[in-house]
């Protein structure tokens, strides 16, 4: 059983058990993501943008990091804020410098969560490898 990813790390590939001599051409894929009121709530890629703008401080400077759009990953972090419980960013309005983003502890707290459920499902698909 061999498990990868693809390059954004969003699909979990894993390869069924095949018998002694060779590899089978079976796969197990599957993706994770968590809605409210059918609403994508949280997945990889929302992951990662929280997880840059923890690391650089700016919703900006984690749109550029990932190859994105500003407006692409502000509206992201609006949307994640509207169906999260609390704030999972709070952005300050920007000066000369620029703004600043903030992760929150909500925002460390589903990041840790959702890292818990893609690590089960994970485990799900390992028992079928």
């Amino acid at each position: 059983m061999r498990k990868k990813t693809n390059k954004d790390n969003d699909i979990i590939d894993v390869s069924l058990k095949g018998d002694s001599v060779s590899e089978s051409p079976y796969k197990a894929k599957g993706k994770v993501w968590v809605e409210k009121d059918g609403e994508v709530y949280m997945g990889w890629g929302r992951v990662e943008l929280l997880e840059q703008i923890d690391k650089l401080g700016s919703i900006a400077a984690a749109a550029r990091k990932m190859g994105m759009g500003y407006r692409n990953a502000w509206l992201e972090v609006e949307e994640m804020n509207r169906l999260a419980p609390k704030p999972l960013v709070i952005k300050m309005l920007g000066g000369a410098g620029g703004g600043q983003a903030i992760l929150t502890a909500e925002g460390q707290k589903i990041i840790n969560e959702y890292k818990e459920l893609r690590a089960r499902f994970l485990e799900f698909l390992e028992r079928f490898g």
